[in-house]
């Protein structure tokens, strides 16, 4: 049964926070379902991830491609990737469910906390996902660094 990590951007980019959850996850094993809602979102999250330091590379691929099963990290806008992730991390206000949760090792849901809509999304998507049973965590980098504000 996996957790819910909710991570509330306030001094980073989903651009900048991203390759390092992504390297964290990897480390752990786990193959990864980057989900979103913006076409142009995962351009960009793709550009960043082909664009990163050779040895801090992380091998991904978008969805809709011949080799989506194979991919350790598979961008994609909906759910149901072909990776059959152990991990789903949501941006920009992607939906995530309880299902979903309880199934995964992991979901991550990353939001901006300078977007009022993405925190009001963030706020529904922690009740849905508690109400749901599942666990979860909220972590913010207010301070600066990453620390646990709230677990449920």
């Amino acid at each position: 049964m996996g957790a819910a990590y909710f991570y509330h951007l306030t001094t980073a980019s989903v651009e900048q926070t991203l390759p390092m959850l992504l390297e964290k996850s990897r480390a752990a094993g786990w193959v990864i379902e980057v989900r979103g809602t913006d076409t142009g979102l995962m351009d960009r999250l793709d550009q960043v991830l082909w664009q990163g330091p050779p040895e801090a590379f992380l091998p991904h691929g978008r969805s809709g491609g011949a080799h989506d099963a194979d991919q350790p990290i598979l961008l994609t806008c909906g759910e149901g990737a072909a990776n059959a992730p152990t991990c789903v991390m949501s941006v920009g206000g992607a939906d995530v469910t309880a299902d979903e949760v309880q199934a995964s090792e992991r979901v991550c849901v990353i939001f901006d906390g300078h977007d009022g809509d993405a925190v009001a999304k963030a706020r529904v998507q922690w009740k849905t996902l508690t109400d749901g049973g599942c666990s979860a965590q909220y972590w913010s980098q207010e301070s600066g660094r990453w620390e646990m504000k709230a677990e449920r």
